[in-house]
């Protein structure tokens, strides 16, 4: 089971919750430091941005909102108290009902991506499924942030 749906379990008071323990491959996926030929190669984790909005489970929707319009994205990210990703609430959701709480607008599980992939793989995955943002997890599922195509695109 991946850290993230772990971590959802738990927050939804399941018991016997376990997650995978990391290794070496893991390392890397968290965009940590490296050593060899690979040192100087860029990644994706060099070009994120950490300037999108975060919110947890129990925020309402009108407070996220808020806080959504004064960033330069329409959406936010939900997340729990040490970090992991669970969910986003896209524009949409933040329209409508605003006394809801982020966990019950939230679309669960986003797709990521780890931070080590090379720009250019990560700008053919995004033109591939027509998506002009990634969000960056490590495998710990702990957001690191959001690589922009254009970004890619200028690199």
């Amino acid at each position: 089971m991946s850290p993230r749906a772990a971590c959802r379990l738990e927050t939804l008071h399941f018991e016997h919750v376990y997650e995978y323990v990391s290794g070496k491959a893991d390392w890397m996926a968290s965009g940590l430091a490296v050593e060899g030929d690979a040192v100087d190669e860029p990644h994706a984790i060099d070009l994120a941005r950490h300037d999108v909005t975060t919110c947890g489970l129990d925020e309402t929707i009108a407070d996220v909102r808020r806080r959504v319009d004064a960033s330069p994205y329409g959406f936010a990210f939900v997340t729990s108290a040490d970090g992991v990703l669970l969910g986003r609430l896209r524009k949409a959701s933040l329209e409508g009902d605003q006394t809801l709480t982020a966990a019950a607008a939230m679309e669960p599980g986003p797709s990521t991506t780890r931070p080590d992939i090379p720009p250019a793989e990560l700008l053919g995955k995004l033109h591939k499924a027509d998506l002009t943002t990634a969000v960056l997890t490590n495998p710990e599922g702990k957001l690191l942030g959001l690589v922009r195509r254009s970004d890619l695109e200028d690199s």
